[in-house]
């Protein structure tokens, strides 16, 4: 089984290290890409930079995925459809930032909810958890169920979204969860879930290879919210099954720099009176920045908390409370 793994990441790694130059050529002769943009704050690149990674990331997840499920099943196509959807909608959004325009919000939101709703009709759902006390399974009502569920992939998925506004960043972020999210699946002999987990580590790896400071890459909206979307799915599909009530926060934590920031920024932007989706630098990571960080030490800084948020969700685990 740790075979099978390894070779999984292996596989993940090498297509994503091995198309993301390729595609970023591509992206030059179309002319898609990221353009610095003068007193924008988010915009801290000095050169255009390629928005092609997202296609790359896509494939050496989804290839690798094919190549070791155990039979196609509704749940994987599921998964492939509500990924299409995602990269689909987060195209569109790039290639309009290409041209220095802002894409509608509620397209995006539609898409994203029917990527959920996708989700939740294969099966793969928030059921509802065991109560501590008694030891009993609290089934939850059905409209509760699909309630939480669209939330919780819905949520995952705009947070790693807003949190790719840095080199390396949201990458880096989704790996160190990813890699949380195995651990934790392989605790609670969940294989399924365990390899969807270590093929996300293996193209966000590959990625970072291209994205750390000075990134010569980006994978723009398209990317991060499929990995976003693949990571609620694994939590739903691994952490949140057979959870009691206190270890339903192990996905939380392992997700929880994105998760906590954004809730933060969210909150910001309401009491200010502005549009939750409105850009703004209001992230953890811009706040760094003005504090006097470097771009490097911002994120090195982001890593550390999101390691150890993740480290208390494995203690959590561990702790079988």
């Amino acid at each position: 089984m740790i075979i099978s793994y390894l070779i999984a990441f292996i596989v993940s790694f090498l297509i994503v290290y091995l198309v993301i130059p390729p595609l970023g050529r591509l992206a030059f002769r179309l002319d898609f890409v990221d353009k610095p943009r003068q007193n924008v704050e988010r915009k801290i690149h000095r050169k255009p930079i390629p928005l092609t990674a997202s296609y790359a990331i896509f494939a050496g997840f989804i290839v690798t995925y094919l190549c070791v499920a155990k039979g196609f099943t509704m749940q994987t196509g599921a998964i492939i459809l509500g990924s299409i959807l995602l990269l689909a909608i987060g195209t569109v959004d790039d290639w309009y930032k290409t041209r220095g325009k802002d894409f509608p919000t509620l397209p995006k939101f539609l898409v994203q909810i029917s990527a959920a709703v996708v989700v939740y009709a294969s099966g793969i759902t928030f059921s509802g958890f065991y109560n501590p006390l008694s030891g009993a399974f609290v089934n939850l009502p059905e409209w509760l169920q699909f309630v939480l569920t669209i939330l919780w992939i819905f949520g995952v998925t705009t947070v790693i979204n807003f949190s790719d506004g840095m080199d390396g960043l949201a990458g880096g972020l989704s790996a160190i969860s990813a890699v949380t999210l195995f651990v934790v699946a392989m605790a609670k002999g969940q294989s399924d879930s365990a390899m969807m987990a270590i093929i996300l580590v293996g193209v966000t790896v590959a990625y970072l290879r291209y994205n750390k400071p000075p990134a010569q890459v980006f994978m723009g909206d398209a990317g991060a919210t499929f990995l976003g979307f693949i990571l609620a799915v694994i939590a739903l599909d691994g952490a949140f099954k057979q959870a009691t009530v206190l270890s339903l926060f192990i996905p939380i934590l392992a997700l929880g720099v994105p998760i906590f920031d954004n809730i933060f920024v969210v909150l910001k932007r309401l009491r200010g009176g502005k549009p939750i989706y409105q850009a703004d630098a209001s992230q953890a990571h811009y706040r760094l920045l003005r504090a006097g960080l470097s771009p490097k030490q911002a994120v090195m800084f982001l890593y550390l908390i999101n390691g150890c948020l993740s480290l208390s969700s494995i203690i959590l685990l561990l702790l079988q409370v």
